[in-house]
């Protein structure tokens, strides 16, 4: 797919680009960003410059990852990085971070939203997942806040630092923001109805 740019009320989505590198750097120097992503630790100049000129470019190219930085409509540097990656059977995982500073201001929810609407409605897809190592509570909350419903925890699920840590892990189906799937869905009875005796004992 070629790349593309999506647009929020308050947000710029597109492709980074050369002048984007000092932002990225300056902005994946913050710890937290280091402890609880995948990006190298430390990061240096030229792993963003590796982002933007390699990495990035190579996934749109692959269908494998579209990457995607966030920037202000109003202007100034990136503010955000977000991703779509892993597809498999009609699903994609989301991945972001959002520069310490920027926090707390809805942004990122804003991004995952538009991001995942375009999962959706151009790639097909039936479903988002996130995943985040078990204890990152802030990317928890910021999923919920866009709509993902957190399943359970999977053991040794993400692999971080050449170390398997436990994973959260949450979905989001189309039906979640109000939009149409390619396919019908059936939910699992509740707990009280598949207490009910079936006749399959």
């Amino acid at each position: 797919m070629e790349p593309l740019t999506l647009t929020t009320e308050r947000l710029l989505l597109r492709p980074p680009v050369a002048s984007d590198v000092d932002a990225i750097h300056a902005a994946c120097q913050d710890p937290a960003i280091q402890r609880w992503t995948t990006v190298p630790s430390p990061y240096e100049r030229g792993h963003a410059e590796d982002f933007v000129g390699r990495m990035v470019p190579d996934g749109w190219r692959d269908d494998t990852e579209y990457a995607l930085v966030v920037q202000l409509r109003a202007g100034g540097p990136v503010i955000a990085a977000l991703s779509l990656h892993h597809p498999r059977s009609w699903t994609w995982e989301i991945g972001y971070w959002t520069a310490r500073e920027h926090r707390g201001r809805g942004y990122m929810t804003e991004a995952v939203t538009a991001m995942c609407r375009f999962a959706f409605t151009r790639l097909g897809a039936v479903r988002v997942e996130w995943r985040a190592e078990a204890g990152n509570t802030a990317s928890r909350a910021l999923a919920e806040k866009a709509g993902f419903v957190v399943e359970g925890t999977l053991r040794g699920g993400l692999l971080n630092r050449n170390t398997l840590r436990d994973c959260w892990i949450g979905g989001l189906l189309p039906s979640d923001l109000g939009l149409p799937a390619p396919w019908p869905y059936l939910p699992a009875p509740d707990r009280e109805r598949s207490a009910e005796p079936n006749g399959a004992e």
